[in-house]
């Protein structure tokens, strides 16, 4: 079988990159992205740390409390509430570039995504290198993003090798140069071996991906059981041949509804909206889709815009959920609400598969 070209993309600290391409100003600040509770001012997690924040020590999981309490030495530090909208809206267009460059082009998540290139390159690594740095330039002209760029004969591989040399990294990893690149690494650096399975290597005296080629498969099988230790086993050699499977950005989905006419009235707009509702369920179904956030959207007489959005629990496919949420944002909408609507709209991110086959990102 004729070895593959696989290129994974990863949009550096993709939240706090979106906030300073909006304000410039944040580019010499420690920049934390936040996920609020709501409960208090400071209850919530860290969902994106920029570089500078991370010298202090903040990081993305990390409480709130625990990150300011990190920055605390940062006379300019800043904590943002997350704009999910903003993002998914920043990942497509990034996305259309990308996918530009692409044999088969693969949509993982709002700030990744794989790519073969084996065709287009004639499976040259040089010329899979210069398409990389193509593939950056594009991102940085078009979007003023940055974003690291693996290169190997595989996903697993291309997967560690774009988180080796970040932010703004490209890496390229050869066939006959697999093994020198993986074996001194962490075994953390593995996807799939969380802090669980790392704690049980290091009980094992295994640090290294050198360390861990030295098991035998039955050693790994009796830990892990036969799945688990079958896959640690092959990823400690760089082993994976899955291939890169043809998935579009569907980063949101969304339907607009031009109202009969402008008004600001809820009964008459919840009408035109359990209607839009229905329309972007039928969607939703039938791409096999589940949704974790729901807007509503604004065209305003004045033919401005105006948003509003809420994260779900849970991801659902549910039309009640959907119908749910999207009245409770359109009436806490009009509170406020002094011009009259022209066009009333509701959408859904934060897209995951209803149903999906086993794969590598299964495992982190």
């Amino acid at each position: 079988m004729l070895q593959r070209i696989v290129l994974h993309v990863d949009f550096d600290y993709f939240y706090a990159q979106c906030e300073e391409i909006r304000d410039l100003s944040l580019k010499t600040k420690p920049v934390c992205v936040c996920v609020y509770s709501g409960r208090d001012q400071d209850s919530g997690a860290v969902a994106t740390a920029n570089y500078l924040a991370r010298k202090y020590g903040a990081k993305s999981g990390m409480s709130i409390r625990l990150a300011k309490a990190k920055l605390q030495k940062s006379e300019d530090a800043v904590f943002l509430p997350t704009d999910f909208d903003y993002y998914s809206d920043i990942s497509e267009r990034a996305m259309k570039a990308i996918q530009e460059y692409a044999d088969v082009f693969e949509y993982v998540g709002r700030d990744e995504a794989y790519l073969d290139v084996s065709a287009r390159t004639g499976r040259s690594y040089e010329m899979a290198a210069h398409v990389a740095q193509q593939i950056k330039n594009a991102v940085r002209e078009r979007i003023r993003l940055t974003c690291s760029v693996g290169v190997s004969p595989n996903r697993l591989v291309s997967k560690i090798a774009s988180d080796f040399n970040k932010p703004d990294g490209l890496t390229v990893v050869t066939p006959d140069r697999v093994s020198e690149f993986l074996e001194p690494l962490k075994v953390r650096n593995i996807p799939g071996i969380g802090k669980k399975a790392e704690g049980t290597l290091a009980g094992m005296k295994i640090t290294t991906v050198k360390q861990l080629r030295d098991l035998d498969i039955f050693d790994l099988n009796k830990r892990f059981g036969r799945k688990t230790g079958a896959y640690i086993y092959g990823a400690a050699r760089g082993e994976n041949d899955e291939p890169v499977a043809e998935r579009e950005p569907s980063v949101q989905f969304s339907r607009i509804s031009t109202l009969k006419q402008d008004s600001k009235e809820f009964d008459f707009l919840h009408q035109s909206l359990l209607q839009v509702c229905q329309e972007l369920h039928h969607t939703v179904q039938k791409n096999g889709r589940l949704f974790r956030s729901v807007g509503v959207q604004f065209v305003q007489s004045d033919m401005s815009g105006r948003t509003k959005s809420r994260m779900l629990r849970n991801p659902t496919s549910s039309l009640g959920e959907l119908e749910k949420v999207a009245t409770i944002l359109l009436r806490e909408a009009l509170e406020d609400q002094e011009k009259q609507i022209r066009r009333l709209g509701v959408r859904v991110s934060e897209l995951s598969d209803a149903v999906g086959q086993i794969r590598m990102d299964s495992y982190f």
